[in-house]
């Protein structure tokens, strides 16, 4: 019963250790780093840069684009024989 009870009363000031020390880290100012400072600009600069590198691939390249026949594509004469 005391070994009980003294666990208990050791876990609770764990307990409420553990909680002090989070609430101390939430009012903790937080400093900008460089994900804070520069990640809308990096991710735009790459966004930028992926929409560039393709539109130079896909009207540079020569790719044909399955286009409509109609109009460059003329039937054979038909042989009989």
């Amino acid at each position: 019963m005391m070994f009980s009870l003294a666990r208990n009363a050791l876990n609770a000031l764990k307990i409420r250790s553990i909680q002090q020390s989070v609430a101390r880290q939430n009012h903790v100012k937080h400093s900008p780093d460089f994900h804070d400072k520069y990640g809308n600009i990096v991710l735009a600069g790459g966004t930028a840069f992926c929409v560039v590198a393709w539109v130079y691939t896909i009207t540079q390249i020569g790719i044909m684009w399955n286009l409509s026949p109609v109009g460059r594509v003329t039937p054979a004469e038909w042989k009989v024989q």
